[in-house]
């Protein structure tokens, strides 16, 4: 895989979960020509995520509360989607943006402490199930991935190791929900071109709850 290839590294997710949520995703496809997305523009990919981030469980979190510092914490969301801070205990915090679980804790603080300046920082985040990118298929390690704000297909290929030996790479499909009209639509995506050409016009940006699914060469 040469250069790119020693570059690429990935966690370790569970594989059953992935295959199914990309089987799922794929039969909800209609038929007809496959649409083609406009490449991506050249712009750095965040490391955190934006204002319109979702919670999910098991990220973690800094809680300030400016001028009382002894009721903020560290905290990682629990499995159950709650968080335990000095003074609250089992607060919902999946599904919420760092703004509205701020507002909601300073709500609960209120009864303590008049007026509280609180900010929510995600630190380390995996994101709710609708806001991740999952890549199933001929890949080297195939993963669900958090979305990143201007995430790219590149981004995500690197991530999970780029194509194996069997993958048609050029046949790959990107499989995403449109919120307007409520259907799934699947657009045609160029790996080879992009992995192995450094084809910038076949990069393209990413959707949280996109699904790239990589079919095998058949020989």
């Amino acid at each position: 895989m040469g250069v790119l290839g020693a570059m690429m590294k990935s966690g370790n997710v569970a594989w059953a979960a992935i295959v199914l949520a990309g089987a799922a995703n794929l039969g909800g496809c209609a038929g007809g020509s496959t649409q083609q997305l406009p490449p991506a523009p050249f712009v750095e990919t965040a490391e955190k995520p934006g204002e319109d981030y979702l919670i999910g469980p098991l990220d973690q979190l800094t809680v300030f509360v400016w001028r009382n510092p002894e009721l903020g914490a560290k905290v990682q969301v629990r499995p159950d989607g709650r968080i335990t801070t000095p003074l609250i205990a089992d607060m919902p915090a999946v599904g919420k943006t760092p703004a509205q679980l701020s507002a909601d804790i300073k709500q609960a603080l209120s009864t303590y402490i008049k007026d509280p300046i609180v900010s929510v920082i995600v630190d380390n985040f995996s994101g709710t199930y609708s806001q991740q990118v999952r890549i199933v298929g001929a890949t080297e390690k195939p993963a669900s991935l958090p979305y990143r704000a201007n995430m790219t297909l590149l981004d995500a290929m690197i991530a999970v190791g780029g194509l194996n030996d069997y993958a048609a790479g050029n046949r790959a499909r990107l499989v995403r929900f449109d919120k307007a009209t409520g259907t799934q639509k699947e657009y045609g995506v160029r790996l080879d071109r992009l992995l192995k050409r450094g084809d910038a016009s076949a990069n393209v940006r990413l959707e949280p709850g996109d699904v790239i699914i990589i079919p095998t060469s058949v020989f």
